[in-house]
């Protein structure tokens, strides 16, 4: 391998490394953070800004369209000119809004999408920071988004933001209350609240996810997780029939790209704890299966990692696009009769079965007399 190196790279990354071990241990620990960091945070905006592009290419697809093509090779630069679109337009603040929290508003919709991936494990080894409350910090982080909805409508100062967010603040509440019952199954079912454990929880193939015990469960928090991006058939916020676009009617330039960055930030964070919570995280689904082992050509599905935690992710981002493509908008009052009357009683019932499952011993809980 040294032979296939040049010899001034290895001399650099040996001086590297000289540097970095003669640091005090609390600025390695920062250098690594900040690195790690930097990696989370690049990778999801670049996520975010390819989800847009396949999201018309696969909703032109089903609708018998061709996409974008024009910019770039395949159309691949579409993203970008998005974005540059967006920057350059003039931010109009308007004259009777509560002009600081007009500002702000973006930012606390946003900041909540980016920050709770500090606790998401990505592999076995990389986490931003490995806490052990990790699941309770997801919820806490995933209902602050609702503040900067709420001051977007409210600071407008609009009839139609103002109706926008309060439809919006309602359904993600209602639902938020659903995805955590659903997730005090995952809690009972892994015994811990470390996502890095509750994955590990999960190892030893396919048969051992908890989207099979739990399956109930799985649907109501993959429900719960579009309702609460707002994304069709839920996006009663964005009625363009009766409120135009919602909360964020008044917003335009780059104040109106921070919440369209934040909703497909939080379609990525949905679809990956989606994965982590009930489809094993990185683990590999043919984990377990002897056989492979002795194929040299195919040993590697049984190892788990980043590449497997990826496939499970874009699989949700999928059906989120699949969603939209497919169903109409539901009426408000569809959608807080499903929450409340529907999810809420759902996970309340299967919380009793998996305690039922815990004292036979079925299930997750099949271990424990062993």
């Amino acid at each position: 391998m040294a032979g296939l190196v040049p010899q001034f790279v290895v001399d650099i990354i040996d001086w590297v490394l000289g540097v970095f071990h003669s640091l005090p241990e609390w600025l390695q620990y920062l250098t690594v953070t900040t690195w790690k960091i930097l990696f989370v945070m690049i990778t999801v905006i670049l996520l975010v800004a390819f989800s847009t592009y396949f999201e018309r290419k696969v909703i032109g697809r089903m609708q018998a369209r061709i996409g974008p093509n024009r910019v770039g090779p395949l159309g691949l630069g579409q993203p970008f000119a998005d974005v540059l679109k967006l920057l350059i337009k003039e931010v109009i603040v308007p004259s009777q809004s509560s002009k600081f929290l007009f500002v702000i508003a973006p930012l606390l919709s946003l900041v909540p999408a980016l920050a709770a991936w500090a606790v998401i494990p990505l592999n076995g080894k990389f986490v931003i920071s490995n806490i052990d409350a990790g699941l309770l910090y997801v919820l806490a982080l995933t209902s602050v988004g609702v503040y900067g909805v709420i001051l977007a409508g409210w600071a407008s100062n609009s009839k139609y933001a103002l109706l926008g967010a309060m439809r919006s603040a309602a359904q993600i509440v209602a639902y938020e209350i659903a995805m955590g019952f659903a997730l005090v199954g995952v809690l009972m079912a892994s015994g811990s609240l470390n996502l890095g454990e509750i994955v590990r929880a999960q190892s030893g193939g396919v048969s051992h996810w908890f989207v099979l015990p739990l399956f109930p469960l799985f649907i109501v928090f993959w429900i719960s997780g579009v309702a609460e991006t707002n994304r069709a058939p839920f996006d009663v916020a964005e009625g363009e029939s009766e409120i135009v676009a919602g909360f964020h009617v008044e917003y335009s330039g780059v104040a109106f790209a921070l919440f369209f960055l934040a909703e497909y930030a939080n379609m990525v964070l949905i679809s990956t704890m989606t994965a982590i919570f009930f489809l094993g995280g990185w683990a590999s689904p043919f984990a377990g299966w002897t056989f492979l082992y002795e194929i040299a050509w195919l040993s590697w599905l049984t190892v788990g990692g980043l590449p497997w935690l990826f496939a499970k992710m874009c699989f949700f981002m999928y059906t989120f696009f699949w969603l939209r493509a497919t169903f109409p908008r539901y009426r408000y009052d569809q959608i807080m009769r499903l929450g409340w009357k529907i999810l809420i009683p759902v996970t309340i019932i299967w919380i009793a079965v998996e305690g039922a499952m815990a004292w036979i011993q079925v299930g997750p809980w099949s271990e424990l007399g062993a």
